[in-house]
Protein backbone atom coordinates (compact mmCIF):
# COMPACT_ATOMS: atom_id res chain seq x y z
CA UNK A 1 0.00 0.00 0.00
CA UNK A 2 1.56 3.13 -0.98
CA UNK A 3 1.27 6.30 1.32
CA UNK A 4 -0.14 9.83 0.29
CA UNK A 5 2.54 12.67 -0.24
CA UNK A 6 2.39 14.53 3.05
CA UNK A 7 4.51 17.76 3.78
CA UNK A 8 7.16 17.17 6.42
CA UNK A 9 7.34 19.58 9.48
CA UNK A 10 10.04 22.35 9.33
CA UNK A 11 10.91 21.43 13.05
CA UNK A 12 11.82 19.43 15.04
CA UNK A 13 8.50 18.22 17.75
CA UNK A 14 10.03 18.88 21.12
CA UNK A 15 8.06 18.01 24.91
CA UNK A 16 5.55 20.74 24.35
CA UNK A 17 4.03 19.10 21.22
CA UNK A 18 3.68 16.42 23.11
CA UNK A 19 1.92 18.36 26.26
CA UNK A 20 -0.34 19.52 24.26
CA UNK A 21 -1.39 16.58 22.66
CA UNK A 22 -2.13 14.90 25.91
CA UNK A 23 -3.46 17.48 27.57
CA UNK A 24 -0.36 17.33 30.78
CA UNK A 25 2.41 19.52 31.74
CA UNK A 26 5.81 19.08 30.03
CA UNK A 27 7.37 17.93 33.16
CA UNK A 28 4.90 15.24 33.30
CA UNK A 29 5.90 14.43 29.65
CA UNK A 30 9.29 14.51 30.58
CA UNK A 31 9.01 11.82 33.62
CA UNK A 32 6.64 9.38 31.35
CA UNK A 33 9.19 9.66 28.63
CA UNK A 34 12.15 8.93 30.73
CA UNK A 35 9.99 6.51 32.90
CA UNK A 36 10.41 8.11 36.03
CA UNK A 37 8.44 9.99 38.61
CA UNK A 38 4.91 8.99 40.22
CA UNK A 39 2.64 9.14 37.36
CA UNK A 40 -0.73 7.55 37.18
CA UNK A 41 -1.01 4.72 34.81
CA UNK A 42 -3.92 6.74 32.72
CA UNK A 43 -1.80 9.72 32.06
CA UNK A 44 1.56 7.96 31.37
CA UNK A 45 -0.84 5.75 28.48
CA UNK A 46 -2.08 8.99 27.51
CA UNK A 47 1.23 10.59 27.43
CA UNK A 48 2.92 7.42 25.38
CA UNK A 49 -0.27 7.52 23.03
CA UNK A 50 0.20 11.21 22.33
CA UNK A 51 4.34 10.75 21.45
CA UNK A 52 3.45 7.77 19.55
CA UNK A 53 0.97 9.66 17.04
CA UNK A 54 3.08 12.47 17.06
CA UNK A 55 6.49 10.38 15.89
CA UNK A 56 7.50 12.17 18.57
CA UNK A 57 11.37 10.61 19.84
CA UNK A 58 13.16 12.02 22.99
CA UNK A 59 16.55 13.47 22.42
CA UNK A 60 19.33 11.42 24.45
CA UNK A 61 22.04 13.18 23.64
CA UNK A 62 20.74 17.02 24.78
CA UNK A 63 23.17 19.56 26.20
CA UNK A 64 25.71 17.30 25.07
CA UNK A 65 26.60 18.56 22.11
CA UNK A 66 26.26 21.63 20.66
CA UNK A 67 25.06 20.74 17.09
CA UNK A 68 22.94 18.20 19.20
CA UNK A 69 23.81 15.76 16.06
CA UNK A 70 26.08 13.14 15.77
CA UNK A 71 27.75 11.63 12.74
CA UNK A 72 26.02 8.39 12.10
CA UNK A 73 23.96 7.63 9.89
CA UNK A 74 20.97 4.99 10.51
CA UNK A 75 20.72 1.99 8.15
CA UNK A 76 17.96 0.17 8.80
CA UNK A 77 17.41 -2.96 6.96
CA UNK A 78 15.18 -6.69 7.63
CA UNK A 79 17.91 -8.75 7.63
CA UNK A 80 22.01 -9.86 7.31
CA UNK A 81 21.47 -13.19 6.23
CA UNK A 82 19.94 -12.28 3.39
CA UNK A 83 22.54 -11.64 0.73
CA UNK A 84 21.01 -8.86 -0.92
CA UNK A 85 21.47 -6.54 2.15
CA UNK A 86 25.48 -7.10 2.50
CA UNK A 87 25.67 -5.59 -1.11
CA UNK A 88 23.77 -2.77 -0.14
CA UNK A 89 26.22 -1.93 2.99
CA UNK A 90 29.09 -2.49 0.50
CA UNK A 91 27.78 0.54 -1.52
CA UNK A 92 26.82 3.07 1.49
CA UNK A 93 30.11 1.66 3.18
CA UNK A 94 32.67 2.97 0.42
CA UNK A 95 30.26 6.33 -0.59
CA UNK A 96 31.36 7.33 3.07
CA UNK A 97 34.56 5.69 3.73
CA UNK A 98 36.45 9.27 3.45
CA UNK A 99 34.18 11.40 4.80
CA UNK A 100 33.14 12.04 8.38
CA UNK A 101 29.55 9.88 8.57
CA UNK A 102 29.57 6.53 9.89
CA UNK A 103 27.01 3.58 9.20
CA UNK A 104 25.35 2.12 11.74
CA UNK A 105 22.98 -0.89 11.27
CA UNK A 106 19.54 -1.69 12.66
CA UNK A 107 17.80 -5.20 11.59
CA UNK A 108 14.12 -5.55 11.69
CA UNK A 109 13.41 -9.16 10.76
CA UNK A 110 10.46 -8.03 8.34
CA UNK A 111 9.15 -6.95 11.26
CA UNK A 112 6.65 -3.44 11.40
CA UNK A 113 7.18 -3.13 15.61
CA UNK A 114 10.87 -4.29 15.64
CA UNK A 115 11.15 -1.56 12.79
CA UNK A 116 9.81 1.19 15.36
CA UNK A 117 11.68 -0.32 18.22
CA UNK A 118 14.81 -0.11 15.92
CA UNK A 119 14.08 3.18 14.80
CA UNK A 120 12.99 4.61 18.15
CA UNK A 121 16.51 3.66 19.50
CA UNK A 122 18.42 5.12 16.47
CA UNK A 123 16.64 7.95 16.12
CA UNK A 124 16.81 9.03 19.81
CA UNK A 125 20.95 9.69 19.11
CA UNK A 126 19.57 12.06 17.04
CA UNK A 127 21.90 10.79 13.83
CA UNK A 128 22.50 13.02 10.41
CA UNK A 129 20.28 10.95 8.50
CA UNK A 130 18.80 7.64 8.17
CA UNK A 131 18.78 5.12 4.64
CA UNK A 132 15.83 2.33 5.53
CA UNK A 133 14.27 -0.10 3.39
CA UNK A 134 11.23 -0.02 1.84
CA UNK A 135 7.91 2.15 1.34
CA UNK A 136 5.82 0.45 3.92
CA UNK A 137 6.08 1.27 7.43
CA UNK A 138 3.48 1.48 10.26
CA UNK A 139 1.92 4.33 11.37
CA UNK A 140 4.19 5.07 14.26
CA UNK A 141 7.86 4.61 12.25
CA UNK A 142 6.46 7.05 9.29
CA UNK A 143 5.10 9.72 11.82
CA UNK A 144 8.97 8.99 13.69
CA UNK A 145 10.46 9.50 10.26
CA UNK A 146 8.25 12.30 9.03
CA UNK A 147 9.34 14.46 12.17
CA UNK A 148 12.82 13.19 12.35
CA UNK A 149 14.11 17.00 11.14
CA UNK A 150 16.68 14.86 9.14
CA UNK A 151 17.42 13.53 5.69
CA UNK A 152 15.89 10.13 4.82
CA UNK A 153 16.14 7.93 2.14
CA UNK A 154 14.00 5.00 1.48
CA UNK A 155 15.56 2.26 -0.10
CA UNK A 156 15.20 -0.77 -2.82
CA UNK A 157 11.64 0.07 -4.09
CA UNK A 158 10.12 2.84 -5.69
CA UNK A 159 6.13 1.49 -6.41
CA UNK A 160 4.83 4.05 -4.06
CA UNK A 161 5.34 7.38 -1.95
CA UNK A 162 8.35 8.20 -0.09
CA UNK A 163 8.69 10.75 3.07
CA UNK A 164 12.11 12.10 1.19
CA UNK A 165 13.98 10.89 -0.90
CA UNK A 166 13.65 6.85 -2.42
CA UNK A 167 16.25 4.91 -4.19
CA UNK A 168 15.24 1.28 -6.04
CA UNK A 169 13.83 0.11 -8.22
CA UNK A 170 10.36 -1.24 -9.40
CA UNK A 171 9.38 -4.54 -8.50
CA UNK A 172 5.99 -4.61 -10.20
CA UNK A 173 8.17 -3.65 -13.78
CA UNK A 174 10.50 -6.85 -12.30
CA UNK A 175 7.96 -8.77 -12.55
CA UNK A 176 5.95 -7.91 -15.59
CA UNK A 177 9.41 -7.76 -17.47
CA UNK A 178 9.73 -11.47 -16.03
CA UNK A 179 6.58 -12.38 -16.75
CA UNK A 180 6.74 -11.01 -20.61
CA UNK A 181 9.82 -13.37 -20.68
CA UNK A 182 8.03 -16.05 -19.72
CA UNK A 183 5.57 -16.17 -22.31
CA UNK A 184 7.59 -15.26 -24.76
CA UNK A 185 9.25 -18.42 -24.31
CA UNK A 186 6.24 -20.49 -24.34
CA UNK A 187 5.59 -21.55 -21.05
CA UNK A 188 2.06 -21.82 -20.18
CA UNK A 189 1.57 -23.89 -16.68
CA UNK A 190 3.51 -21.00 -14.20
CA UNK A 191 3.71 -21.47 -10.76
CA UNK A 192 5.15 -19.03 -8.01
CA UNK A 193 7.52 -19.93 -4.88
CA UNK A 194 8.18 -17.51 -2.56
CA UNK A 195 8.40 -15.91 1.09
CA UNK A 196 5.12 -15.49 2.53
CA UNK A 197 4.25 -11.77 0.93
CA UNK A 198 2.37 -9.89 3.74
CA UNK A 199 6.04 -9.05 5.27
CA UNK A 200 7.67 -9.28 1.94
CA UNK A 201 5.98 -6.37 -0.19
CA UNK A 202 8.80 -6.12 -2.70
CA UNK A 203 7.80 -10.18 -3.63
CA UNK A 204 4.00 -9.54 -3.48
CA UNK A 205 4.75 -6.40 -5.98
CA UNK A 206 6.54 -8.80 -8.47
CA UNK A 207 4.12 -11.00 -7.97
CA UNK A 208 1.47 -8.58 -8.80
CA UNK A 209 3.80 -7.61 -12.04
CA UNK A 210 4.07 -11.47 -12.90
CA UNK A 211 0.50 -11.78 -12.88
CA UNK A 212 -0.46 -8.96 -14.74
CA UNK A 213 1.80 -10.07 -17.50
CA UNK A 214 0.61 -13.08 -17.57
CA UNK A 215 -2.97 -12.30 -17.43
CA UNK A 216 -2.33 -10.17 -20.88
CA UNK A 217 -1.04 -13.72 -22.64
CA UNK A 218 -4.29 -15.28 -21.14
CA UNK A 219 -2.40 -16.66 -18.50
CA UNK A 220 -3.10 -17.59 -15.13
CA UNK A 221 -0.82 -18.64 -11.86
CA UNK A 222 -1.40 -22.68 -11.70
CA UNK A 223 0.01 -23.24 -8.50
CA UNK A 224 2.31 -21.79 -5.49
CA UNK A 225 4.17 -22.26 -2.66
CA UNK A 226 5.07 -20.12 -0.13
CA UNK A 227 7.81 -20.44 3.13
CA UNK A 228 9.41 -18.54 6.32
CA UNK A 229 12.11 -19.26 8.23
CA UNK A 230 14.84 -21.97 7.61
CA UNK A 231 17.53 -22.51 4.66
CA UNK A 232 16.40 -21.04 1.35
CA UNK A 233 18.21 -23.88 -0.32
CA UNK A 234 16.33 -26.50 1.53
CA UNK A 235 13.27 -24.90 1.30
CA UNK A 236 13.71 -24.45 -2.34
CA UNK A 237 13.89 -27.84 -2.70
CA UNK A 238 11.13 -28.61 -0.46
CA UNK A 239 9.05 -26.12 -1.99
CA UNK A 240 9.91 -27.27 -5.50
CA UNK A 241 9.14 -31.30 -4.85
CA UNK A 242 5.68 -30.11 -2.94
CA UNK A 243 4.31 -27.90 -5.90
CA UNK A 244 5.53 -30.59 -8.82
CA UNK A 245 4.03 -33.39 -7.10
CA UNK A 246 0.94 -31.80 -6.28
CA UNK A 247 0.66 -30.06 -9.88
CA UNK A 248 2.59 -32.73 -12.15
CA UNK A 249 2.31 -29.88 -15.32
CA UNK A 250 3.75 -27.27 -14.35
CA UNK A 251 6.43 -26.29 -16.91
CA UNK A 252 7.67 -23.29 -15.39
CA UNK A 253 9.02 -22.09 -11.56
CA UNK A 254 9.00 -18.22 -10.67
CA UNK A 255 10.91 -17.84 -7.35
CA UNK A 256 10.71 -14.50 -5.41
CA UNK A 257 15.02 -14.69 -4.45
CA UNK A 258 17.73 -16.85 -6.27
CA UNK A 259 18.54 -18.83 -3.35
CA UNK A 260 15.72 -20.66 -3.21
CA UNK A 261 15.78 -21.07 -7.15
CA UNK A 262 19.05 -22.83 -6.54
CA UNK A 263 17.28 -25.36 -4.31
CA UNK A 264 14.44 -26.13 -6.99
CA UNK A 265 16.93 -26.49 -9.77
CA UNK A 266 19.04 -28.68 -7.34
CA UNK A 267 15.79 -30.75 -6.91
CA UNK A 268 15.04 -30.80 -10.65
CA UNK A 269 18.73 -32.29 -11.28
CA UNK A 270 18.45 -34.94 -8.82
CA UNK A 271 15.28 -36.21 -9.80
CA UNK A 272 16.19 -36.13 -13.80
CA UNK A 273 14.29 -33.02 -14.71
CA UNK A 274 15.02 -31.74 -17.72
CA UNK A 275 15.96 -27.57 -17.39
CA UNK A 276 14.55 -25.44 -19.08
CA UNK A 277 13.08 -28.08 -21.56
CA UNK A 278 10.62 -29.93 -19.01
CA UNK A 279 10.33 -27.05 -16.52
CA UNK A 280 11.76 -23.52 -16.77
CA UNK A 281 13.08 -22.15 -13.72
CA UNK A 282 14.02 -18.01 -12.91
CA UNK A 283 14.66 -16.25 -9.65
CA UNK A 284 15.42 -12.57 -8.30
CA UNK A 285 18.22 -11.19 -7.00
CA UNK A 286 21.39 -11.79 -9.71
CA UNK A 287 23.14 -13.10 -6.60
CA UNK A 288 27.19 -13.36 -7.35
CA UNK A 289 27.66 -16.26 -5.55
CA UNK A 290 25.22 -18.46 -7.66
CA UNK A 291 27.24 -17.66 -10.83
CA UNK A 292 29.13 -21.04 -10.70
CA UNK A 293 25.75 -23.35 -11.01
CA UNK A 294 25.33 -24.97 -14.28
CA UNK A 295 23.09 -24.39 -15.57
CA UNK A 296 23.38 -20.89 -14.72
CA UNK A 297 20.05 -19.35 -13.55
CA UNK A 298 17.61 -16.82 -14.91
CA UNK A 299 17.38 -14.19 -12.65
CA UNK A 300 17.26 -10.03 -12.34
CA UNK A 301 19.82 -7.93 -11.38
CA UNK A 302 18.42 -5.25 -8.66
CA UNK A 303 21.09 -3.16 -8.38
CA UNK A 304 22.27 -3.87 -4.76
CA UNK A 305 24.88 -1.86 -4.24
CA UNK A 306 24.33 0.89 -6.74
CA UNK A 307 21.47 1.55 -4.48
CA UNK A 308 23.87 1.70 -1.42
CA UNK A 309 26.21 4.10 -3.45
CA UNK A 310 23.05 6.94 -4.70
CA UNK A 311 21.06 6.11 -1.23
CA UNK A 312 24.43 7.36 0.67
CA UNK A 313 25.63 10.54 -1.71
CA UNK A 314 22.21 11.98 -0.65
CA UNK A 315 22.69 11.80 2.52
CA UNK A 316 25.82 13.37 2.31
CA UNK A 317 25.25 16.02 0.11
CA UNK A 318 22.21 16.64 2.31
CA UNK A 319 24.82 17.37 5.35
CA UNK A 320 27.23 18.65 3.38
CA UNK A 321 24.67 21.60 2.54
CA UNK A 322 22.84 22.08 6.06
CA UNK A 323 19.47 20.50 4.75
CA UNK A 324 16.91 18.05 5.62
CA UNK A 325 15.42 16.96 2.75
CA UNK A 326 15.94 16.56 -0.23
CA UNK A 327 13.31 14.96 -1.88
CA UNK A 328 14.87 12.79 -4.59
CA UNK A 329 13.73 10.03 -6.51
CA UNK A 330 16.42 8.15 -8.17
CA UNK A 331 14.84 4.96 -10.04
CA UNK A 332 17.11 2.57 -11.50
CA UNK A 333 16.81 -0.04 -14.30
CA UNK A 334 16.70 -3.94 -13.36
CA UNK A 335 18.85 -5.97 -15.91
CA UNK A 336 17.57 -9.79 -17.06
CA UNK A 337 19.68 -12.41 -17.32
CA UNK A 338 18.08 -14.69 -19.21
CA UNK A 339 20.66 -17.77 -17.83
CA UNK A 340 20.53 -21.51 -19.27
CA UNK A 341 17.21 -22.09 -17.23
CA UNK A 342 14.58 -20.28 -19.60
CA UNK A 343 14.06 -21.35 -23.19
CA UNK A 344 14.88 -18.48 -25.53
CA UNK A 345 11.65 -16.73 -26.56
Amino acid sequence: MSNPPVDRPQRPLTLRDVSEASGVSEMTVSRVLRNRGDVSQATRERVQAAAKRLGYVPNKIAGALASQRVNLVAVIIPSMSNMVFPEVMTGITKTFENGPLQPVIGVTHYDPEDEERVLYEMLSWRPSGVIIAGLEHSPASRAMLMNAGIPIVEIMDTDGEPVDSVVGISHRRAGIEMGREIARAGYRRIAFLGTKMPLDHRARKRFEGLTSALGKEGIEIADHEFYSGGSALVKGREMTEAVLKRTPDIDFIYYSNDMIAAGGLLYCLDNGIDVPGQVGLAGFNGIELLEGLNPRIATMDACRREIGVKAAEIIARCVDEGITHAGERVELSPRLEVGATLRRG
